[in-house]
């Protein structure tokens, strides 16, 4: 290379032409899409329908917010979707003040009850979509995180209260409370500060912890589901099991994990509880940080993992599964954006899309939990490994379109620094959905970023050069 163009390469102004190219090139997808976004209802959408559905699917998505206030561009909202994919109804979360959307139970053959939160409180109410009428509403406002809410027992609701923490008193009384609508009390309640040995865990991601390593967010119980009398299965998600505890004498009668054995699960949600023909005690559950769906059978008194779909490949933070009546799971994909229908063997036969956050999944028909109905993997010879196939992949990771998450992993594939890597490359694929704009792609966000650090580095490097000018120049002012 010639003298003359190493003088030129060495110019300063050279390298902010490059730099500033770059940022421009970079934040240009981005600035098309935010010209060209219109809001509209149009991210709700169809993917692959290879099998109409039986009857309407009910979504409750959770929409996002920073800080506790509600993002209005990323609404929570319940959709009813046709067999075909169709949208038939839209329930705004702004109707009812809820800040998010989580658990949703089909009732009274047409209506739906919804667990909502706000910054007042938590709210469990009847919903008739035919109608667009709200026919009750339970207002707890000392409950300030609930995920699932259930009617039992004709007018009494099974609560899974989450946070209940007492600073007061430095103790965490994290719940699972009957409360009976005819009479207006909590009729019986079961805690795990005095049933469970959780308190002896560490190593959480708890925003406070007290003394005894319990803080605002201990357990994380995020759903419960009564699975016979007396019965009811619940899901601590900061301890990485579900468990079945008992009415009566409040023992734990079944237990599926433990705490920080992430080859089990990790930080699950949403568990459903079958029986195989031969009576087999079974749980399907959306593993959710270890991005899959997987179903154990007790067999001879110990679990035994029999069925597992999906990788961080397919899935960004499975947050329900549902087995139907016709061997196919409903699972809800809720960083992808999307809920599906698969076969035992993993292939794709309903699909659609649903931001922002889906949370639960339901077929109208079928009840609750799909009416629990299903049949085993077991029950079907399926048992195995499986990934995903035939997605529409209208969003990227979805399909054969990777994310940013999915590219960086299979780029350092192999390589020494593979593991921080995949870590790195986990955190953004969980983080990145609610803080993206609406408005910006996935990977325009990735070029926004990249841009943003360019143009840091550069005002750093500008520093550093203009070091001597800029230290002149403060000194002559001073003097």
């Amino acid at each position: 290379m010639s003298d003359a163009w190493n003088e030129r390469l060495s110019k300063p102004w050279l390298v902010r032409g490059v730099v500033l190219l770059l940022v421009v090139s970079l934040l240009a997808p981005s600035a098309v899409s935010a010209l060209t976004y219109e809001p509209t209802n149009t991210n709700l959408q169809k993917g692959t329908i290879e099998q109409p559905a039986d009857g309407t699917t009910v979504i409750a998505i959770q929409g996002y917010k920073f800080k506790g206030q509600k993002n209005g561009k990323k609404p929570a909202r319940l959709v009813g979707v046709g067999p075909r994919g169709d949208v038939q109804w839209v329930h705004e979360g702004d109707r009812v003040g809820a800040t998010w959307f989580y658990d949703v139970d089909p009732i009274n053959g047409s209506n739906v009850l919804i667990t909502a939160t706000s910054r007042d409180g938590t709210r469990v109410y009847e919903f008739d979509p035919q109608a667009n009428e709200t026919l009750w509403v339970e207002h707890f406002p000392e409950v300030h995180d609930t995920h699932d809410a259930d009617m039992i027992n004709g007018d009494q609701l099974l609560v899974a209260e989450m946070r209940n923490y007492d600073v007061e008193d430095e103790v965490n009384r994290d719940r699972i409370f009957i409360y009976d609508r005819g009479d207006d009390e909590v009729v019986w309640e079961w805690q795990f500060e005095k049933h469970t040995d959780f308190k002896k865990s560490q190593g959480k991601r708890y925003k406070s912890k007290n003394k005894q390593g319990k803080g605002d967010d201990w357990t994380h119980v995020n759903d419960v589901d009564k699975i016979a009398d007396g019965q009811y299965l619940i899901s601590p998600r900061n301890m990485d099991q579900v468990m079945v505890i008992n009415r009566s004498t409040k023992a734990v009668d079944m237990r599926l994990g433990e705490d920080q054995n992430y080859d089990v699960m990790h930080e699950q949600h949403n568990p459903q509880y079958l029986e195989s023909e031969n009576g087999t005690p079974t749980i399907v559950v959306a593993d959710s940080e270890n991005d899959r769906i997987v179903e154990y059978a007790k067999r001879g008194g110990e679990w035994k993992e029999t069925w597992e779909l999906g990788s961080s490949q397919d899935f960004n933070w499975p947050r329900d599964a549902d087995r139907l009546p016709n061997g196919n799971t409903l699972v809800v994909d809720s960083n992808n954006q999307r809920v599906i229908e698969v076969t035992p063997q993993g292939e794709v036969v309903w699909e659609f899309y649903a931001p922002w956050a889906p949370y639960d999944v339901e077929r109208m028909q079928l009840g609750d939990e799909a009416g629990d109905e299903g049949p085993t993997i077991a029950d079907q010879n399926a048992e195995g490994e499986y990934s995903v196939s035939g997605s529409a992949g209208l969003t990227p990771g979805t399909g054969d379109r990777l994310t940013f998450s999915q590219w960086l992993s299979a780029a350092f594939a192999g390589t020494p620094v593979s593991e921080p890597v995949d870590q790195f490359a986990n955190r953004w694929s969980k983080i990145a959905p609610w803080v993206r704009p609406v408005w910006m792609g996935p990977w325009d966000f990735v070029g926004a970023v990249v841009a943003g650090l360019l143009l840091v580095g550069w005002g750093l490097g500008e520093l550093f050069y203009n070091r001597k000018r800029i230290s002149n120049g403060v000194r002559s002012r001073l003097a």
